[in-house]
């Protein structure tokens, strides 16, 4: 069984296929319940997931038709775990043409712009290119602590 839920697209999500190939089953989806309703239950139970930042697949930071290599996740990890060091929350790192695209949520976006070469300086020995993606990445509906 996973967490996959409601609120997760099927479409062109390569990790679906494969829960199907492997027979993995997901109750969350299942039963319909959305990440909202997983969150809103969560906090009522008084658990740590109400709060828990999404963590998306590592293999999601990748172009449709890109090979998964465990070279190139990890450095999708490392990159992921220097940004949450320097104080980023809720973002992504993305492969595209061998950079690394960062996307960041709208209260995050004037940061990071600002400190792009920083961001640079940052990853540089992990992408040969990094850039900012001036769109900001949808925000996680907001953490609400008793």
């Amino acid at each position: 069984m996973d967490g996959t839920n409601a609120s997760d697209a099927a479409a062109d999500r390569p990790g679906m296929r494969a829960l199907r190939e492997q027979g993995i089953v997901s109750p969350l989806r299942l039963c319909g319940l959305t990440k909202a309703e997983i969150r809103k239950r969560s906090r009522e139970a008084g658990l740590f997931t109400g709060d828990k930042p999404s963590y998306a697949c590592l293999a999601t930071r990748l172009q449709t038709g890109d090979a998964i290599a465990p070279e190139t996740l990890r450095r999708i990890e490392t990159a992921e775990d220097r940004l949450a060091e320097a104080g980023y929350t809720d973002f992504r790192a993305r492969v595209r043409q061998g950079g690394a695209l960062l996307q960041f949520p709208e209260s995050q976006l004037p940061r990071a712009q600002a400190e792009q070469a920083k961001l640079r300086a940052l990853l540089s020995d992990l992408f040969a290119a990094v850039r900012v993606d001036p769109v900001p990445r949808p925000e996680e509906e907001p953490a609400r602590r008793k």
